[in-house]
């Protein structure tokens, strides 16, 4: 009984220290069957505290996903707690809203956890995430080039309302966005290891979920191939991610703190879909202060950010500090920076916005190939780059995916890079027998949206432009009868945070 004895009183004391549940509170807990779940349901029931068993049906997994939500209804009633399973056609929702399909079974998972502390009276949720779910989350982050918020990796609590744009409910509908209900993660800080022993000594019944092993899956390979290798340089490289988060949470909290005395400064309006701020008084601002600023000033506008690549924010930095009056940046989503004479506005257009099925550059966005290889590109997407030795060319005629390509390797060996367009750059379509077209042109012809061309990635080597990325490859990089290597190209979608 020591290790439950010792995980039991750290675990209080974290509520503690954390202020994350009082005695008496109602709390939803988020249980999928799988150990940590199991484990720190537990947990709850043992800490004078009230839980209410909440487990989603994703529709996917057929009779393994079935005998999850029996195995969690089971629990739940052996151990007299009350239980709220959900069903959502997510592979339907995800075809809809043109993501990834574990994008959006998280945003519908945290949807319906939402949903259901509401219908129990509940301000509380709690899920699983333990040590080694940050040190995954910390990882994924630096892998993306991500600054300090990214960083900080999952908070111990979050407030729904920062979460709620995003969300979707189980049928579908947008989650509420005036909420009072926080996320808590009351195992942050104990490893995997440990929830897994509490588990066995505690003869504690659980699921495995095998897709969990599908290392095709991004957050899957950090799991199962990287961080095991980064162990045997130094095998308290977990240990070492976490405390990394906790020392860029306390950093980035002073920074916040600054960003709110600034925008109070500077702020000249503020609208739901519009920011204006003293021009001068921002260029005075430190850099990161300047950056924070604007960062703050894009989510304003569009709640519904995924995120504020990089590469944008310093263009956006660059012609703020810079440019002249009327100079308008591109950020994601159709949020527009412009320069006025005094002011710095910063604006959410509709007609602008770019949608989040396909990976975008801000215009001017120069990254060279990885080959072979991943070149990441914003918003966490990336294109995968395989030498084929043996290929088959039917196979390939037959490809109907528009973010894989296969192309002839002389074409993009030795300095290919994707880039957005130019004026005046022309274009040999696949499918017009190698003659050339203006590139605008061309988009007209397919009908590309206007607003989205100054964002459009293509693939090029030199002068020629080889593939409009997920439109159309160019003759000069078809693969022929008599083509000798070939490369694999495939675009892939952001990776997954739990």
């Amino acid at each position: 009984m020591r290790a439950q004895g010792n995980l039991l009183a750290r675990f209080q004391k974290t509520l503690r220290q954390y202020r994350l549940l009082e005695p008496g509170d109602s709390v939803v807990v988020g249980v999928s069957g799988g150990p940590d779940s199991v484990a720190l349901l537990d947990l709850l029931r043992r800490s004078e505290v009230s839980p209410h068993v909440a487990h989603l049906h994703h529709g996917a997994r057929g009779a393994d996903a079935d005998a999850d939500a029996d195995f969690v209804v089971a629990l739940a009633s052996r151990w007299g707690l009350p239980c709220t399973v959900g069903r959502a056609d997510v592979p339907a929702l995800a075809q809809r809203e043109g993501l990834a399909f574990e994008e959006v079974a998280r945003r519908v998972r945290y949807g319906f956890l939402l949903q259901t502390a509401q219908e129990a009276r509940a301000r509380s949720v709690a899920v699983g995430h333990h040590a080694d779910d940050q040190a995954e989350t910390v990882l994924m982050h630096l892998l993306r080039g991500a600054g300090l918020a990214g960083l900080r990796g999952m908070a111990p609590i979050t407030s729904f309302a920062a979460l709620a744009p995003l969300l979707i409910l189980p049928d579908g509908s947008p989650a509420p966005r005036d909420v009072d209900v926080q996320l808590i993660r009351p195992l942050l800080q104990t490893p995997r290891a440990e929830i897994e022993a509490y588990c066995r000594e505690q003869g504690l019944e659980t699921r495995f979920d095998r897709s969990n092993l599908d290392t095709t899956l991004f957050r899957n390979r950090l799991r199962h191939e990287a961080l095991p290798y980064l162990a045997e340089l130094n095998p308290r490289i977990a240990e070492r991610l976490c405390r990394l988060a906790e020392v860029a949470r306390a950093d980035y909290a002073l920074l916040e703190q600054l960003t709110e005395a600034a925008w109070a400064a500077l702020i000249v309006e503020q609208r739901p879909e519009t920011v204006t701020l003293a021009l001068d008084g921002w260029r005075a601002q430190p850099l990161a202060l300047q950056r924070l600023l604007l960062r703050r000033a894009a989510f304003h506008v569009r709640p519904t950010l995924r995120d504020v690549d990089f590469v944008h924010v310093e263009n956006a930095v660059a012609l703020a500090q810079t440019g002249a009056t009327g100079a308008v940046a591109t950020l994601p989503e159709g949020v527009a920076l412009r320069v006025g004479y005094t002011t710095l506005t910063v604006s959410a257009e509709e007609g602008a916005r770019l949608p989040e099925t396909r990976p975008w550059l801000a215009p001017g966005t120069r990254l060279a190939l990885s080959l072979p290889g991943e070149t990441e590109l914003p918003g966490g997407w990336t294109l995968s780059a395989t030498r084929v030795e043996a290929w088959d060319l039917a196979a390939i005629a037959a490809n109907a995916d528009p973010f894989v390509a296969w192309v002839d390797a002389r074409a993009v060996t030795g300095g290919a890079m994707l880039r957005t367009r130019e004026r005046g750059e022309r274009f040999r379509p696949q499918g017009l027998g190698g003659a050339g077209v203006r590139l605008s042109d061309f988009l007209i012809n397919v009908r590309f949206p206007r607003a989205w061309r100054d964002a459009l990635p293509l693939l090029v080597a030199g002068e020629e432009v080889l593939w409009i990325v997920g439109v159309r490859l160019s003759e000069a990089a078809l693969v022929r009868p008599h083509t000798g290597a070939v490369v694999r190209l495939e675009v892939r979608p952001p990776a997954t945070e739990r």
